[in-house]
């Protein structure tokens, strides 16, 4: 049973107990699961059906609100036997501390008792039993609790007042009781519908308490066990007995109980079907999806199901392109099973690929797109089906089992199906549970089409995505970095953070963090439109406060929903400065190499890209060689429930803590922070250049200054050590302060040479005017010094800046 049944309690008298009556009946019973806090997590349909309070008035109250205790029998004292003696109290009719006390979560052991409430239904007080059992375990649950309307024994079973009066709710080693394995392999069927991992920690933690009993007498106590669903089948096989055993069974049913029973039957599989629904689906995640819909069957409605879909279904692909046939290839997802643990395991193997032979009903399932119902697979039909299938014997596991295979669907098109199956020991699949088993599947499908849908999408906005992130170069004249981009959950895995450094003129880098507000596809696009934006201002060196309302203005062009937050700096490592500016992002922490001592560096906060009429403002930070800059997303320092100073405090502390390099650096913060998966974190090193790899001069704007500039970076680089870098770097030289001398018309020209892990030349002059690229023609004796340049150098650009340009170039260093 589960919260949406109403149980059946069979109590096994024998015939001179209960009138010669064979099947002592059924009894409605409630469940209710108390949590670690004292509130109601799950309510019956019983427990609505016994204390008139339905589920969704339950469900999150107190637990001693909403079970009236008052009028229960005495408790028994402080010397009372321990949970394993068993047998009623001498002058008690309960077992353990009192209901309410349990409740209260006041005792540690199993209780059982007599209660007389009050319904609102009846005049009279009811005559409740219960049994209450404390739970252990990694989930919320702490109690469980079983109750019966004694009165039910009188009206169904027909059991005078003085017998009932004796019975007594009570505990007893299953192991003593008839048949105890089968009513170990039916205990699942009273508890909750919680998913074999807490089903099975609630199942063993009862038999070891103690199997709920009904006592009579000191010696004669008969089990609590479920009876689902069980008069229908009862029925049917009833007509099939003899006469004489239809005659007494006849006798049994009162008049309009088998229409009673019926109703039951279906009412139970719609509740089921109910639970369900509501337990899948409760993710986008496809992985999460195929174990909810395997796992809902078992052990309720199956006791095996294994989950089979296409591979463009699991690989998240488009929708599939019409039905499947003997070539399509199915890989068995997922296994659930209440056998012990390891049967299936070597046969059925979860990950398995493989094309479903013809002639097997799992292949007319496949492609005719019906449930296939085997009520017995018979020796033949196991001994068929287990040759149709290369190095296995399926004969053990499948012969004697109820078989039922069901589609899932969506859009009328197979996107795979389960294989359920029944021990022989309970019960086969019949019409009744074929309709229950198709309309699961329906739903199912449904379910696992959305999750492909989702997969689907997030796979191209991933695509997307990294197509458009940077190749982050480790370093740059004067600066090292790392970073690491990592995914969150898979619900919101594709957004729109970005990180870019970019090269710029004087030995200068741009750090860039951002992040488009919201996930998938869109906010990757924007990402993408935004980070291009910031790479074209930021080669023309727009300065941080206009290129950040540049760039809001751009976002309030595209569209309203543009917004975004983003963090734009310009490093100087020959001037130990950066340059900051802010829209709405997450603080930079500034590490001193000096002390170690980290700080939040104070910014103007500036609002978000795409809010408009708010003014951005740089800030100047001094910054010394080996000083550490850390960047951030928001999803590396907010947690659902606290305060963000929280992370920001924890961000400060981890980035102080010392890294053997800038890689290190990364992990722990990642590690301090986020250990479930961040989003974005970004470090950068800011070493610094030290002034003795520098080496300026001025030139005047005349021809004969061309020799000059060649003879002062043919000594220069001797000084420095790189011989071999001369003979490159003369002939640069020479040909980009001729283009300065020939096209400018400004008295002066600035050369500077830095040495980092390449040699970095720039020229200035009083030109705005950008030099182009020529195609110079075979005779043509002036156009060709860019072309000898941007063929020598390893980079090379040039940029404005106010009413002057710099040209630039790279040039590798061998040694």
């Amino acid at each position: 049973m589960d919260h949406g049944t109403e149980t059946g309690v069979r109590t096994g008298r024998t015939a001179g107990q209960d009138g010669g009556r064979a099947d002592p009946g059924r009894i409605p019973l409630a469940v209710v699961v108390v949590d670690r806090d004292g509130l109601v997590s799950h309510w019956s349909t019983g427990a609505r059906r016994l204390f008139g309070t339905t589920r969704e008035d339950a469900v999150g109250r107190a637990a001693v609100d909403l079970l009236p205790v008052s009028g229960a029998l005495p408790e028994a004292p402080q010397d009372a036997p321990t949970p394993d003696a068993y047998g009623p109290y001498d002058g008690y009719d309960a077992l353990g501390p009192g209901l309410e006390t349990s409740l209260g979560g006041r005792s540690a052991y199993p209780a059982a008792g007599r209660a007389r409430i009050a319904h609102p239904g009846h005049q009279d007080r009811l005559d409740i039993l219960w049994w209450a059992y404390p739970l252990v375990g990694p989930d919320s649950a702490r109690l469980l609790v079983l109750a019966a309307d004694a009165a039910r024994l009188h009206a169904e079973r027909g059991y005078d007042d003085e017998l009932i009066e004796r019975i007594a709710p009570g505990f007893a080693r299953h192991t003593e009781l008839p048949d105890a394995d089968g009513l170990a392999r039916r205990l699942p069927d009273i508890l909750p519908n919680m998913g074999p991992g807490p089903s099975s920690r609630i199942v063993a933690q009862v038999l070891e308490l103690g199997y709920p009993v009904l006592e009579f007498s000191q010696f004669d106590r008969v089990p609590v066990t479920p009876d689902w669903g069980v008069p229908r089948r009862a029925d049917r096989r009833a007509a099939a007995a003899p006469a004489a055993l239809r005659a007494v069974a006849a006798v049994s049913v009162p008049a309009g109980a088998e229409e009673d029973l019926e109703y039951a039957a279906v009412r139970e599989r719609l509740e089921f079907l109910n639970e369900v629904s509501r337990g899948i689906g409760s993710s986008l995640d496809l992985g999460a999806t195929i174990r909810e819909v395997t796992s809902a069957a078992v052990p309720r409605f199956a006791d095996f199901a294994g989950t089979h879909l296409r591979a463009a279904v699991l690989a998240g692909e488009d929708f599939p392109d019409g039905p499947p046939d003997a070539r399509t290839v199915m890989h068995r997802v997922w296994v659930e099973h209440n056998d012990e643990p390891g049967r299936w395991d070597d046969t059925v193997p979860v990950g398995e690929t493989f094309a479903f032979p013809e002639h097997t009903p799992f292949y007319r399932c496949m492609v005719t797109g019906e449930p296939v119902l085997v009520e017995r697979v018979s020796p033949e039909l196991s001994e068929r089906i287990a040759g149709e299938f290369e190095k296995r014997d399926l004969r053990p596991l499948i012969t004697g089992r109820s078989l039922l295979i069901v589609p899932l669907k969506a859009r009328n098109v197979v996107l795979g199906f389960m294989v359920l199956m029944r021990r022989p020991d309970r019960p086969a699949f019949d019409a009744m549970d074929r309709t229950t088993g198709a309309e699961l599947a329906a739903r199912a499908g449904l379910v696992l089409d959305n999750a492909r849908m989702y997969t689907y999408q997030e796979n191209v906005a991933e695509t997307l995505q990294d197509s458009m992130l940077p190749q982050v170069a480790p370093r740059m004249a004067g600066c090292d970095t790392a970073t690491r981009y990592l995914p969150g959950t898979r619900l919101g895995r594709v957004g729109g953070d970005w990180f870019d450094t970019i090269k710029l003129p004087g030995a200068r880098t741009a750090l860039v963090v951002g992040d488009v507000m919201g996930h998938g596809l869109n906010s990757a696009a924007m990402m993408g439109q935004l980070r291009t934006a910031v790479q074209t201002m930021a080669a023309m060196e727009v300065p941080p406060d206009r290129l950040l309302r540049n760039l809001d203005d751009l976002a309030r062009r595209l569209g309203e929903t543009y917004l975004a937050t983003c963090l734009y700096a310009v490093y100087d490592p020959i001037h130990g400065e950066l340059r900051i500016a802010n829209a709405g992002h997450i603080p930079p922490v500034l590490v001193r190499a000096q002390d170690g001592r980290s700080e939040l560096i104070e910014l103007p906060t500036g609002a978000p890209i795409g809010i408009g009429g708010v003014p951005f403002e740089t800030a100047v930070v001094r910054v010394a060689p080996g000083d550490r800059l850390v960047l951030c997303t928001d999803g590396l320092v907010e947690v659902r429930g606290a305060d963000i100073g929280e992370g920001l405090a924890a961000l400060c502390e981890s980035a102080a803590h010392p890294a053997a390099s800038m890689d290190d650096a990364c992990d722990t913060i990642i590690r301090a922070l986020n250990p479930r998966g961040g989003r974005k974190d970004d470090v950068a090193l800011l070493n610094g250049i030290p002034a003795d790899h520098i080496a300026e001069w001025r030139l005047r704007r005349d021809p004969r200054e061309v020799s000059r500039a060649r003879r002062l970076v043919h000594d220069q680089l001797l000084h420095w050590g790189h011989e071999d870098a001369v003979e490159t770097a003369r002939l640069l030289v020479s040909e980009v302060v001729t283009n300065a001398v020939r096209h400018t018309g400004g008295r002066s020209i600035g050369l500077r040479l830095v040495l980092a892990d390449a040699l970095l030349v720039e020229v200035t002059d009083e030109e705005a005017e950008l030099p182009a690229l020529l195609e110079g023609g075979r005779l043509q004796e002036h156009g060709r010094g860019l072309r000898v340049v941007s063929r020598l150098a390893r980079e090379w650009g040039a940029s404005a800046q106010g009413h002057g340009k710099t040209v630039w170039f790279e040039q590798a260093l061998t040694s």
